[in-house]
């Protein structure tokens, strides 16, 4: 038995930090329905339908899309009609959670915001994430992962120093607002557990970046100063940094944060033995980056990360992408499932990196096609007859593949 299982949760986000949000509640058990249409799919299944796109089932090929919806079941309703918003809110009132990640007025203008949903099910948990949150002057403003970045301040403190403020393009505002929107979930429904009372979460995405750039908040709030950017060096330590080793694009990160460090790190690399204390190596790191560079270049990356190691000395290989899905710590917890998805074949899949027992949780079932669940939740869950299934299909409010966007 997952912990979460019981839970009902309806997930109307699209992209990465909602649906992520809400697979992290499917990987723990909740039944997590998600809702899209025909026109106004999840954009991470693509961003633009063409006649051609439609014609290949593209819809269905996106990996990232299928990575972060698995678990979850799939129905199509127009929100924009009469017929979808009451259907949705019908799904609502049987319902713990709804999570949308929506600009802030797309909700309100149609009539689906907390204050109509709640008047559904006033115990239903609801999660708003759009980018600054839904108050303040920018509560309405578009974004997406990396522009949200840019508002958090990280990319001024990402780079060399002689460089301009550098973007991660990981989309990271995403990712971190998909793993503190699972955690405000998981609270507001222990709340609910204890007192019955249902909520509404105003998550920022941007907001949530900012403990990734603390330390230069800090040093700008001290100081009066900004942080000057280091790119891979340390402010306090040396040699800290990326350094290549044998092979082609092969590389190995070593940080020396203590005098016995630095004692066993001589011990293996005798040609570092001609610097001195930490004064000494920040005050000449570039002669002792290029000196340490020059030693790796000759080892290999895996082979040395161990034998430092051993000694005491924090190092570690850079992987690519090859490497972790070969990995074989991975493989010894079972990270990687293998699951078979229609119009894709068989993939590797990452379990969920939490577990309470000696297996991981497994994927129960992969990303769901478009609509793919319109009858078993509209039909058995709603108990809407065939006919009305019908129905609602010529009108265009259900379906169960991409549609072109009207005078598209």
């Amino acid at each position: 038995m997952r912990p979460l299982a019981g839970i009902r949760v309806i997930d109307l986000s699209m992209g990465w930090a909602g649906p992520l949000a809400a697979r992290h509640l499917a990987d723990m058990g909740a039944e997590v329905i998600k809702v899209e249409s025909c026109e106004r799919f999840d954009w991470w299944r693509g961003w633009e339908a063409t006649e051609a796109w439609i014609a290949q089932n593209a819809a269905e090929q996106s990996p990232s899309f299928n990575t972060v919806n698995r678990n979850k079941l799939d129905v199509t309703l127009d929100l924009t009609s009469a017929a979808g918003a009451a259907l949705l809110k019908r799904l609502v009132a049987i319902a713990d959670v709804v999570v949308e990640n929506y600009s802030a007025g797309v909700l309100p203008k149609l009539g689906l915001d907390y204050a109509e949903l709640a008047k559904a099910n006033p115990q239903v948990v609801m999660l708003s994430m759009p980018a600054f949150g839904t108050t303040g002057p920018w509560a309405g403003y578009r974004a997406y992962g990396s522009t949200v970045e840019h508002a958090s301040g990280l990319p001024h403190l990402t780079g060399a120093a002689h460089w301009p403020p550098a973007m991660s393009h990981v989309a990271y505002g995403d990712a971190v607002g998909g793993l503190t929107g699972a955690a405000a979930l998981l609270t507001a429904l222990r709340h609910r557990k204890r007192t019955g009372e249902g909520q509404f979460l105003d998550l920022s995405q941007a907001e949530g970046l900012f403990p990734l750039g603390a330390h230069g908040i800090l040093e700008q709030a001290v100081t009066g100063k900004a942080p000057q950017r280091l790119g891979n060096r340390s402010a306090t330590c040396a040699p800290h940094g990326v350094y290549p080793t044998r092979g082609a694009d092969q590389w190995l990160v070593l940080q020396v944060l203590t005098d016995e460090q630095w004692r066993a790190l001589c011990d293996i690399a005798p040609p570092l033995r001609s610097f001195g204390d930490g004064a000494d190596r920040l005050a000449r790191r570039d002669e002792l980056d290029a000196t340490v560079a020059a030693w790796t270049r000759a080892e290999d990356s895996r082979e040395l990360m161990h034998r430092l190691q051993r000694a005491g000395v924090p190092a570690a290989a850079v992987y690519d992408m090859r490497d972790v899905l070969a990995d074989p710590q991975l493989a010894a917890r079972g990270f990687w499932q293998m699951t078979e998805r229609a119009y894709v074949g068989v993939q590797p899949g990452p379990v969920p990196p939490y577990r309470d027992a000696d297996a991981p949780y497994r994927i129960e079932t992969p990303a769901p096609t478009l609509g793919q669940h319109n009858r078993r939740v509209l039909g058995e869950l709603l108990g809407l007859a065939d006919s009305e299934l019908e129905g609602l299909a010529r009108a265009g409010v259900i379906g169960d593949r991409p549609v072109m966007p009207q005078g598209a």
